[in-house]
């Protein structure tokens, strides 16, 4: 069963579906994010409403449109168990869809949340004309961050230099399809948001930056796309804040 409703309503959705849930059906997540209000990945919602039902997350590089025209795209479905990984991404393998298999699933949900609020940046970065050269320094510098709230939550380094992480983040930085870097594009450019496609990275920006806050993580780049949604700050003032901080090693966790 493939669970595809937006990351801020799957609580909801999985409430009113549970009595239908065959148990030991596997449910595979293909949305992207962080609960709100709880700060829980969605696969925690999942054991929480659905013990008996096992739980996957899919993820990667992809635009639905690419895969839609059979054009070469590779994933990743994640599952604690191997075994079901494997089978999952044998079932998900078409001639021109590559599905690799993982048994790290915070690590693929990690990297699949965070992208989203990176892919804020980027468009934000590139709408406000700030150059190619500050986005590609935005971009990775957010994947230090990412791996650092990666490490806090437990997902091995090699799960988040793969699709779910550093592939999913160079896709959504840096193409309009993606509809979190489209809608830091209008950010940047100061047109109104009202009407725009849902952005998941909107939401698990400020959830995000919170975690980082309380569990004592250096993640400046998140911290400064909640206070531009916030609209506690402008996209320049946040670049002139993270240019301006300290001085230190590039390798200095």
């Amino acid at each position: 069963m493939l669970a595809v409703t937006p990351a801020q309503s799957l609580r909801t959705t999985l409430a009113a579906a549970k009595d239908h849930m065959p148990a030991g059906v596997p449910l595979v997540l293909c949305a992207k994010g962080i609960e709100s209000e709880t700060g829980a990945l969605l696969s925690a919602i999942v054991e929480e409403i659905l013990p008996l039902n096992p739980v996957a997350a899919l993820s990667g590089p992809s635009f639905a449109t690419d895969v839609a025209r059979g054009l070469p795209t590779a994933v990743v479905v994640a599952a604690r168990d191997e075994a079901l990984a494997a089978d999952l991404a044998a079932r998900f393998s078409a001639e021109n869809l590559r599905c690799y298999s993982n048994d790290d699933l915070i690590g693929v949900e990690i990297g699949g949340a965070l992208k989203n609020v990176f892919a804020i940046a980027a468009g934000a970065v590139t709408g406000a004309g700030l150059g190619a050269s500050a986005q590609a320094a935005m971009v990775t510098r957010g994947f230090v961050e990412l791996r650092r709230i990666g490490a806090a939550f437990g997902a091995r380094p090699e799960t988040l230099m793969g699709l779910s992480g550093l592939g999913d983040l160079l896709l959504t930085c840096s193409s309009t399809q993606s509809r979190n870097f489209a809608y830091g594009l209008a950010l940047g450019q100061g047109k109104p948001l009202a009407g725009l496609p849902l952005a998941e990275g909107v939401p698990t920006a400020a959830i995000a930056a919170r975690i980082a806050t309380e569990r004592n993580i250096d993640a400046p780049i998140i911290a400064a796309v909640a206070a531009i949604l916030d609209g506690a700050i402008t996209v320049r003032q946040a670049v002139t804040a993270l240019m301006t901080r300290p001085l230190k090693t590039e390798t200095n966790d």
